[in-house]
């Protein structure tokens, strides 16, 4: 029988060590994410609402974008006010139930993003490669069923995850990152892990099949571009905002999940902060601005909007 270890203990809170060699700024970038986070909340607010508004916009594209935006809000939540609070705060502690929250947020947030651009993808397939099909196969009832798919698929996954990483005994409460990650206290574990490891790599290898659905449906976009000019401005118009937005959140997932497992504590603070703070910072104000901006239907109808607005305030 293996005797127990002499710093085995019941970890109650977690330490969060991110901020260590940083708080010498930290009114600064109070200041800054003050001034961002309002910012990025009212923006994808403004699709929201402009969405749901508009009978015009109750089109499968546009609902998925509402999604996109609305997980957005969620997501960012589960960082942003915590994050807030430590930059003020001399000791960055967090309870060991509010840490397994804050994981389960951020990271089911991150998955339904995935899930959602994936789904995206495959409208703009049946839109532009099959248009005559489009409203048949895009149903509301199934529109309904991948916006439930969205977000069950990631609750699933990371409840699974937050059971398995529940049921270790830790031999630390230091996480070297600004925010609560599952891998981070996986490593804090005085045993082995290989369960979570594997289930995690399930998930992994899961969401890598959405990445093969998305690279299906752009080839047939591509080849139907090849062949008309009216489904190659389609394809610039509507596709391009949403690979844009995929190759961003895919970018800032591969490294934080690259540098949560193999990353090196040679590498700078600063550095390590924005490699965890990128899908959290760029994704979540590129979104309403990609699209906002980008697509023509929803711009016309926030600045009729807001136009509507000045007016009302004139009179």
């Amino acid at each position: 029988m293996q005797p127990p270890l002499e710093n085995e203990s019941s970890v109650l809170g977690f330490t969060l060590s991110g901020l260590n060699e940083t708080m010498e700024n930290r009114y600064v970038f109070f200041s800054l994410t003050a001034l961002f986070y309002p910012l990025m909340v009212l923006c994808n607010l403004i699709v929201i609402f402009t969405i749901i508004s508009q009978n015009t916009l109750h089109e499968p594209m546009y609902v998925f974008i509402c999604n996109l935006c609305i997980n957005t809000l969620y997501g960012t939540a589960g960082f942003y006010p915590k994050f807030m609070y430590d930059l003020l705060a001399d000791d960055h502690v967090i309870s060991y139930v509010g840490c397994m929250i804050q994981i389960f947020v951020i990271y089911s947030s991150v998955l339904c993003d995935l899930s959602t651009l994936t789904v995206m993808a495959y409208d703009r397939y049946v839109a532009i490669c099959r248009p005559l099909e489009y409203h048949a196969i895009m149903t509301n009832q199934r529109v309904l069923e991948w916006i439930i798919f969205c977000w069950m698929t990631p609750f699933f996954c990371m409840s699974v995850l937050i059971v398995l990483t529940a049921r270790l005994t830790l031999c630390g409460s230091t996480i070297e990152k600004l925010y609560c990650e599952i891998w981070a206290v996986a490593k804090l574990s005085c045993f082995s892990t290989t369960l979570n490891n594997v289930f995690g790599y399930i998930v992994i290898m899961g969401y890598f099949g959405h990445a093969v659905l998305i690279y299906c449906s752009y080839i047939q976009l591509i080849r139907m571009c090849i062949k008309s000019i009216e489904v190659r401005h389609k394809f610039m118009q509507t596709c391009v905002p949403h690979l844009l937005s995929l190759f961003i959140v895919a970018i800032a997932l591969f490294f934080d999940v690259l540098y949560s497992r193999y990353g090196s504590k040679n590498v700078p603070q600063g550095v390590r902060n924005f490699m965890a703070l990128e899908f959290l910072l760029i994704t979540p104000i590129l979104n309403p601005l990609i699209y906002g901006l980008n697509l023509s239907t929803i711009r016309q109808h926030v600045i009729r909007l807001f136009s509507k607005k000045q007016v009302g305030i004139s009179e």
